[in-house]
């Protein structure tokens, strides 16, 4: 059976492929139930009336479909745990800043030093907070890399080239060759 005739009243997706329907799906079920029992392809393909190059593509088909699946949970459960870290880098990032909010003053055996009347401001906390804010920051890089490779966005984009190339042969006559 031709690609054509079997496509015949299904509709094409947006990215140009055929949509799958019901009893595409059961076919390919029952290739890949019938090849694991070993029948070769072309039985299979005579047990469900397709041509051979069909039944090897069903039995693809499900094959990609048993991965897919499973790949997607995994998928899904790392983009959960990365927002969850996420969640918590917003959270720690919160605390830091109340510290930069706070005044710090200078102690000394247990009692606040003073410059004058004006207790001595202690800058300690602040340059820690602030290490603190760069250390969440990279982490938060980190986190967007991974989400970025789980995605694929980071992928080489495809370029195509169209045009022709000129070969010029030089020295020959090409009145002499015909």
């Amino acid at each position: 059976m031709a690609a054509e005739e079997q496509q015949e009243g299904q509709a094409r997706g947006a990215n140009g492929q055929w949509l799958a329907t019901v009893e595409t799906a059961e076919r390919q079920a029952k290739a890949a139930e019938l090849r694991s029992r070993g029948l070769t392809y072309r039985k299979i393909a005579d047990e469900l009336g397709v041509d051979v190059r069909q039944a090897h593509d069903d039995v693809r088909a499900a094959m990609r479909a048993i991965v897919e699946k499973p790949a997607k949970d995994v998928l899904a459960m790392e983009l959960a745990r990365l927002d969850s870290e996420l969640d918590k880098l917003n959270a720690l990032e919160e605390s830091v800043q109340a510290v930069l909010k706070r005044k710090h003053f200078t102690v000394s055996n247990g009692r606040i030093i003073y410059l004058g009347e004006d207790p001595l401001e202690d800058d300690a906390p602040i340059l820690m907070a602030v290490d603190r804010l760069v250390r969440i920051e990279e982490s938060r890089r980190k986190n967007g890399e991974s989400r970025r490779k789980l995605l694929g966005l980071d992928a080489p984009v495809k370029a195509q080239v169209s045009g022709g190339v000129t070969y010029e042969i030089v020295g020959v006559d090409m009145d002499k060759l015909t």
